[in-house]
C-alpha cells in the first residue's frame, strides 16, 4: 500500500497521510486492528462503493469518490458496526470523524492526487 497527498482543487489539503488499498487483501483489511485515525490520516479504497465499519473502534467519515475523484456523496460519523454506500461511487475515503467537516468537503469537489 502507497502512501499519497489528497487535496481540493484550491490548493487545500484534505488528506497528507492517506494510503491507498487498492489489492483485495488490503481493501479486506482497511483500518480493522487500528485503534483511531490521527489528524491528516485517510484510508483511500479502489475500488469500492461501499463500506462497513464491523469491528472497527472508532467512528469515521466516509468520502465517496466517482471515477474522476470527484465527491459523489458523503457519510458523516459512520459509527462502529454501521455500513454507508453511494451509487456511482468507484473509490470510498475513509477519514477521521469529522475532517470532511472540517475541510470543508462538499458533493461536487475534486479531488487530486
Amino acid at each position: 500500500m502507497e502512501g499519497v497527498t489528497l487535496k481540493r482543487e484550491n490548493g487545500d489539503i484534505v488528506c497528507d497521510s492517506c494510503v491507498v488499498a487498492d489489492s483485495p487483501v488490503s481493501r479486506m483489511k482497511g483500518l480493522l486492528g487500528r485503534s483511531e485515525l490521527r489528524p491528516g490520516e485517510g484510508l483511500l479504497l479502489r475500488p469500492a462503493s461501499s463500506i462497513h465499519t464491523c469491528f472497527m473502534r472508532f467512528p469515521i467519515d466516509a468520502v465517496f469518490l466517482d471515477r474522476d475523484w470527484r465527491v459523489v456523496g458523503i457519510s458523516d460519523d459512520v459509527q462502529p458496526w454501521r455500513a454507508a454506500s453511494r451509487r456511482g461511487a468507484k473509490a470510498v475515503l475513509e477519514l477521521p470523524a469529522g475532517a470532511s467537516s472540517l475541510h470543508g468537503l462538499e458533493v461536487g469537489d475534486l479531488l487530486l492526487v
